[in-house]
């Protein structure tokens, strides 16, 4: 059956279950099976389609109404972050590609652009840091920038300023995603350059090993943080078969959700820029070491973990 008739055959059906009260436990249970069964459908025949998302939604709602008052083994906390946003993850990864491609196409133009104009890096960095920046590689210190404040000081601005530009990402996808495209070319741009500058004075191993201590989990969280934005201006642009108005406020519920979920990824980098990266003479071992760990927590956290949860799901949803 193909997914516009599929959508058809049902539509009045699942609107009724999201809008209506059920008449007792048994319609509720009822319908619950009737959801998993159009979720098993949908998720053989159109893995990757809103229609699966909508359903696995309607699903989770219905099976929350059915154990609302039935005493959880966890708490709600941890079955956000151990269940409920990487399942989020996995509905997305396109969208999580997508922020990546135009961060990184970003940067590369960032690069050249700093190659080929000599003044490129001062309009985008500003003639103060550069100043500054070239003063401390004539000391021999190249880093010295993230040893000017206190280091609570710097935790505190540095969390909260990644946390007000990761809201911004997400909050301009309400302008059909372009805002985000925005805030992503800028921010790649800006990164592109920054690397370039360090590249072009000889130190760029020493910059690397220094900036990446916290700018894996930065740079990392500004690219979700463009996924959660692409996630609400895609259901704006793209609402299918249901009203914009319904897909926006879906779309806005799952993105903030990312967004959240961003807030400890941003503390945790922020507490390592305030903390560690002020550390320049710290072993290349054990900058790698964390560099690496970071990378890997995205990575698995990201990516790969929510691909083995669903893996998980369906393979129990199979045996049942």
């Amino acid at each position: 059956m193909r997914e516009a008739a599929f959508i058809k055959k049902n539509k009045l059906k699942w609107k009724s279950f999201e809008t209506q009260q059920p008449a007792g436990p048994d319609e509720l249970a009822d319908r619950f099976i009737e959801l998993t069964d159009d979720l098993a459908y949908a998720r053989t025949f159109y893995p990757d389609s809103e229609t699966t998302s909508y359903l696995n939604a309607l699903a989770g709602q219905s099976h929350q109404s059915i154990y609302k008052n039935k005493k959880e083994k966890q708490n709600r906390f941890v079955t956000f972050w151990k269940y409920e946003l990487p399942f989020l993850f996995r509905s997305h990864q396109r969208q999580l590609f997508y922020a990546f491609l135009i961060f990184m196409v970003a940067a590369g133009i960032g690069a050249l652009s700093a190659a080929l104009d000599d003044t490129f890096v001062r309009l985008i960095l500003g003639d103060s840091y550069v100043n500054m920046t070239l003063e401390n590689i004539r000391k021999g210190d190249p880093m010295a920038v993230y040893k000017g404040q206190g280091e609570a000081e710097m935790f505190l601005f540095i969390t909260f300023n990644n946390i007000k530009v990761s809201f911004l990402a997400f909050v301009l996808g309400a302008f059909f995603s372009v805002g985000t495209c925005w805030i992503l070319f800028q921010n790649g741009i800006m990164m592109g350059a920054f690397q370039y500058f360090f590249y072009q004075q000889g130190v760029l191993l020493p910059s690397l090993l220094t900036i990446w201590i916290h700018g894996t989990l930065e740079i990392s969280a500004i690219v979700i943080a463009g996924c959660a934005g692409f996630v609400m201006g895609n259901k704006l642009l793209f609402p299918k078969t249901y009203s914009r108005a319904y897909a926006f406020k879906q779309g806005a519920r799952q993105g903030l959700k990312i967004v959240i979920g961003l807030v400890p990824v941003f503390m945790a980098a922020g507490f390592l820029e305030g903390f560690v990266t002020r550390h320049t003479e710290m072993p290349v071992a054990l900058s790698l070491l964390i560099i690496m760990t970071s990378a890997a927590f995205i990575l698995f956290y990201f990516i790969l973990y929510p691909r083995f949860i669903a893996k998980r799901n369906d393979f129990n949803k199979s045996k049942n």
